[in-house]
């Protein structure tokens, strides 16, 4: 498992564009499972429907992307490097995920061939599907 110190050794984001926790599973070059708590706190609900909070489903995106950033990179030995993302496809929002939720989002390997990874992801949150996307990364060296 990997804490948030860990993360921020491989990926640039820092707070509150930083949205992964931990990484709780990985296996390089097949896939990762990371975690976000999704706090009433977070600065970008303040006016996503503020009576209503809704975590942004582009920020799922986003989240789902930092785990697969930090599978394709501790693969690839490229730590402290940028994984930028480049493209999104059939991506679909399931499920509405609010304050108090835990988003598990896991990547898969589809297909590495450099300088581009291509990952499978989703997340999910009590098991329940709630964003699925395929996501692409450009690598440079």
């Amino acid at each position: 498992m990997y804490d948030i110190n860990d993360i921020m050794k491989v990926l640039p984001h820092r707070y509150p564009m930083l949205l992964v926790e931990k990484i709780l599973e990985l296996e390089p070059n097949v896939r990762a499972v990371g975690l976000k708590n999704v706090s009433n706190n977070d600065p970008y609900l303040i006016g996503h429907f503020p009576n209503d909070p809704i975590f942004p489903g582009v920020l799922m995106i986003e989240a789902m992307a930092q785990v697969a950033g930090f599978l394709s990179l501790v693969s690839l030995n490229k730590e402290g490097t940028i994984a930028f993302f480049s493209s999104v496809d059939k991506a679909k929002f399931r499920k509405i995920v609010r304050p108090g939720d835990t988003l598990i989002m896991e990547a898969k390997v589809s297909k590495i061939k450099l300088p581009f990874c291509k990952m499978d992801c989703t997340a999910k949150v009590e098991d329940k599907l709630v964003c699925e996307a395929e996501l692409m990364f450009y690598l440079p060296k």
